[in-house]
């Protein structure tokens, strides 16, 4: 995509809208008036029989790294589903960044990370595996220094009302105008392409997140608890396969409902067919047309 003075540093400007896609920004400037929900349960038999596979070859790779690797081709082969709306102008992200938070621990009490897991074209489930392990491993294990906006919330969050508030208005404006200083941005979720959060891994199913209007991310997706269905498949014969509900919240200005439902169909596929998580992100997949 070529630069232009229009861009953001975090963005390029998409100059070709349709004039429905416009007015719809200017009727909803709000990204919390424009979200979307869709709940979806996903059949995942395939990748729980590759996931099983690489548990017996001594690979510790998580559902959660491959949903992100999933999601990450998703966005590669969909790249409006990487786009966001700010000050009614839309835009795309320059780079594919997914997000989540950590928990230090496994208690009440713990304190939470923001983390952001850049998506680059060469990656593939191994690749991201590693990089969340490690991330992950070292705000455990506290050898990772909090930075960037992890470190300014806690600053902010202690301050008094009366300069708490007005301060997070200034930002909000900042950020509105691209000029929010690049530290309060730095490993901040709320300007990655999409948060998730892996709700199964404590045995709660998927919920509805909603978004914020600050920041740049247009997306949240939660995961849930695999379970076990009785099916009938195409040969009218019952047949017991794992499903997977996902609760899926986007902003409907980034791209009609038509072009949403095609990119959930692609997820469904790529976890349908899990040998394609060990391809590079950066494959072109044929999106099939839905019927």
């Amino acid at each position: 995509m070529k630069k232009s003075f229009l861009d953001r540093k975090d963005g390029y400007r998409i100059k070709d809208m349709t004039g429905m896609n416009q007015i719809l920004i200017d009727l909803k400037p709000r990204r919390c008036d424009s979200d979307v929900y869709i709940n979806q349960d996903m059949d995942i038999t395939e990748l729980v029989n590759y996931m099983d596979k690489l548990k017996k070859d001594g690979k510790s790779v998580t559902y959660f790294h491959a949903f992100l690797t999933a999601l990450g081709k998703t966005i590669y082969n969909r790249n409006k589903l990487n786009r966001f709306v700010q000050n009614r102008h839309l835009f795309e992200h320059k780079e594919i960044v997914i997000s989540f938070v950590a928990k230090v621990s496994f208690d009440d009490k713990s304190e939470e990370i923001m983390v952001l897991v850049p998506i680059n074209e060469d990656d593939n489930i191994f690749t991201i595996s590693e990089f969340v392990k490690n991330k992950v491993d070292e705000i455990r294990e506290k050898k990772s220094k909090k930075e960037g906006a992890n470190n300014a919330i806690d600053f902010l969050g202690k301050l008094p009302n009366i300069i708490r508030i007005p301060l997070i208005g200034i930002f909000k404006w900042l950020d509105r105008i691209d000029l929010l200083p690049s530290s309060l941005i730095k490993d901040n979720l709320y300007y990655s392409s999409v948060i998730v959060s892996n709700l199964g891994s404590i045995k709660c199913d998927a919920i509805y997140h909603n978004l914020t209007n600050l920041g740049t991310c247009t997306g949240l997706i939660t995961m849930g608890e695999i379970k076990t269905k009785e099916v009938i498949n195409d040969k009218g014969k019952k047949e017991i396969r794992k499903f997977c509900s996902f609760g899926i919240n986007l902003d409907e200005r980034i791209a009609d409902g038509y072009y949403m439902a095609k990119s959930m169909k692609l997820l469904e596929r790529i976890l349908n067919n899990p040998s394609m998580l060990e391809s590079k992100i950066s494959e072109k997949i044929e999106v099939e047309e839905n019927r």
